[in-house]
């Protein structure tokens, strides 16, 4: 890892079924982050795309709707391929800024959506990608499942790049692949805006002596269009002040200590220098995937094929 580091998390929301002014708002928030000295930007889940919060896309059990179908190819609408000329536009916008950029997106493969995580080089290089293993309840109905082809972390001159999405990141197994392979700027980008993500972020920086940055959305009714809630008005209720998504990103260093954030009920940009000897400090009593491993006991099997129907 390079020795000092400053990095930007960005909290801030998607323009829901619009992809053209999502990627403007990446935009000028990258450039936000850069003019902040930020070598590295990580941006929340489903950031490009966008997370359909509230919405249940006219499904109950044994039932759907000819409206959720709609909403469906509405959001479909507004996914990437990857590559594509959506990830160019991103890549040029790195490359602007001299920054490395990650970020969530809701990724097209065919006709199924995956909820994926992007990292592109301060070059503009497309680095990595991650697919989200595991969906959670009602995200199953719009999202496929990864696999372990893309649980994988990425060299950059800044350090080793990794990480898992939401609530992947309490899968234990997971959060080890991310450990054995050194991850040293661990990436939690989400939509988790509750106060138990938090000691979840710390436990997970004291576990892999790493530096976590989780980002979360900041969204509000005003970033959706008008008829959002158009299948069932009532889901409006359930959000009265406006607020989808609440935020709390935080910055987290390797012994767990909380180096910014969390933030709550507002945009914003979080900025941390991060120095890399406390990655080695910290693993001086304690690495998972080290001299704390005991692999004369635990071993940890990864299926890294990709898993296609399909040639």
């Amino acid at each position: 890892m390079k020795q000092n580091v400053r990095v930007a998390v960005i909290q801030a929301g998607s323009r829901l079924f619009d992809l053209q002014a999502t990627l403007d708002r990446l935009e000028q928030l990258a450039l936000d982050a850069a003019r902040k000295g930020a070598e590295l930007a990580v941006f929340p889940e489903a950031f490009i795309g966008g997370y359909p919060k509230g919405l249940d896309f006219g499904a109950r059990v044994g039932q759907r709707s000819d409206a959720g179908r709609d909403t469906f190819a509405r959001y479909f609408r507004e996914s990437i391929s990857v590559p594509g000329p959506e990830t160019d536009r991103i890549g040029e916008v790195a490359r602007g800024c001299d920054m490395h950029v990650v970020t969530g997106v809701v990724e097209r493969d065919g006709a199924t959506l995956y909820c994926s995580m992007l990292y592109f080089g301060a070059n503009g290089a497309l680095l990595g990608k991650h697919r989200k293993l595991m969906p959670t309840a009602m995200e199953r109905l719009v999202w496929g499942f990864g696999d372990g082809s893309t649980l994988n972390a990425v060299d950059t001159e800044l350090g080793r790049l990794g990480g898992l999405i939401c609530w992947e990141n309490y899968m234990p197994q997971a959060r080890l692949a991310m450990f054995a392979q050194n991850v040293e700027l661990y990436c939690a980008p989400t939509v988790d805006d509750r106060e138990s993500w938090q000691p979840s972020m710390r436990h997970i920086a004291m576990e892999g002596r790493c530096f976590v940055l989780s980002a979360c959305q900041y969204l509000t009714r005003d970033d959706c269009p008008s008829d959002y809630f158009r299948d069932n008005p009532a889901d409006e209720d359930a959000f009265p002040d406006g607020t989808l998504i609440r935020g709390g990103s935080v910055i987290v260093d390797p012994m767990g200590n909380v180096l910014a954030g969390p933030v709550y009920d507002r945009e914003e940009i979080l900025v941390a220098e991060l120095e890399a000897e406390a990655v080695i400090r910290g693993k001086f009593d304690f690495d998972v995937a080290g001299h704390y491993a005991r692999p004369e006991i635990f071993k940890l099997k990864i299926n890294a094929k990709a898993l296609k129907p399909r040639k």
